[in-house]
């Protein structure tokens, strides 16, 4: 694919954030309804066959199977999707959300770190500051009132950590693999490792405790999940052409404004100030950020897939 417009990043980013804003505003209801967040991660990777299969089949399902294709690929996919196992099964299920969330909402640091020293990238004196204001709104937008909740332990901090560092080098990995790899077979090594870990999900589940098997529960989580998956597969397109240190605290930061604003509308509950705050810094951050492209030396070059 030729990449004709520069700005061609942020459209894919931005359908990242909105599927990935309108799942964050539902994701909680399957469980609420009985449904567990471990059997949520089955149905997720299920997901993820779908939008895969359509990408590789206008790619006439060709896949990079070399050695460093493989390996970078499952790295990619393990990181992704072991990240999001230990959240379910580890982080939430021992710590509390409102100290967890901020912690691996801050992954896009490691990301830009990562980008900044091996991939050489730069921005302009305003994409910076659309840069820090990202990552002050992140861990803002994370924000849940501590009152009633209780930790157990220190392994919940151990889990969190593990996260936030797989969940930042995995971007950063996703957008070095773009070099080399095409989109789609990234995607493909993503959609087989959340496969591949499905079992282990189902082993940490507890079917002593009655799950939910109504619409409310695996057909609702079906449906929202997708949201998740389809977000995933745009944002492989977003790192291919666009910065990783832009493409990653810009997706972080706007995402959660659309859950907030879909919960206010749906809930009728008002956000809390400091996530109001953190609102703010987002919308002007996206505003820097997004004209980053335009500034001269910031496209990435014409790639082919």
């Amino acid at each position: 694919m030729n990449v004709k417009s520069k700005n061609l990043w942020l459209v894919y980013a931005l359908i990242t954030t909105l599927t990935w804003g309108v799942w964050g505003a539902f994701s909680e209801i399957p469980e609420k309804n009985g449904f567990p967040g471990s059997l949520t991660y089955v149905v997720w990777s299920f997901t993820m066959l779908l939008p895969a299969g359509i990408v590789l089949r206008n790619v006439g399902w060709k896949i990079e199977h070399d050695p460093r294709s493989v390996l970078m690929g499952l790295a990619i996919g393990f990181l992704g999707a072991g990240g999001q196992l230990a959240l379910f099964i580890g982080a939430l299920n021992q710590g509390p959300a409102y100290l967890v969330f901020p912690i691996i909402s801050m992954s896009p640091v490691v990301t830009v770190i990562l980008s900044l020293v091996l991939l050489k990238e730069k921005a302009s004196r305003r994409g910076w500051v659309g840069i820090i204001l990202a990552i002050i709104a992140i861990p803002l937008l994370s924000y849940s009132d501590p009152a009633g909740s209780s930790s157990h332990g220190i392994m919940w901090l151990v889990y969190a950590i593990l996260v936030f560092f797989a969940w930042g080098f995995q971007a950063y990995l996703m957008k070095l693999a773009n070099n080399t790899m095409s989109t789609e077979g990234i995607f493909f090594y993503m959609t087989l490792t959340g496969l591949l870990l499905a079992p282990l999900a189902l082993w940490f589940t507890n079917f002593s405790v009655p799950v939910s098997t109504g619409l409310k529960g695996p057909y609702l989580a079906f449906f929202i999940q997708m949201l998740n998956s389809v977000g995933a597969l745009f944002i492989v397109y977003a790192f291919r052409y666009g910065k990783a240190i832009i493409v990653s605290p810009l997706t972080n930061a706007v995402f959660p404004v659309i859950t907030v604003v879909l919960s206010l509308i749906i809930y009728q509950t008002f956000p809390h100030k400091v996530i109001v705050a953190g609102m703010l810094l987002a919308v002007v951050s996206i505003f820097l950020m997004a004209v980053e492209g335009e500034t001269p030396g910031s496209e990435t070059g014409d790639v082919k897939s």
